[in-house]
């Protein structure tokens, strides 16, 4: 009685295991997912703002020329 106790115990102890190991790899994947998103968001807005600067420049030298 007491070995099929420690068994089912050992097979609960084991899924909630199983259970947080592939909760704490979903927070992983989903960290690294919210850093990438971030990053792209931070390089657009810098590819955005270095287009409005050469593109300043450029209205500028045509205006300068005119």
């Amino acid at each position: 009685m007491m070995l099929r106790n420690t068994e089912n115990l050992n097979e609960v102890q084991t899924e909630v295991f199983d259970l947080l190991v592939g909760f704490e790899e979903e927070e992983k994947l989903s960290r690294k997912k919210l850093a990438s998103r971030r990053a792209l968001k931070a390089r657009r807005a810098i590819e955005q703002r270095f287009e409005e600067k050469e593109l300043a420049a450029h209205i500028e030298e045509c205006w300068l020329e005119s």
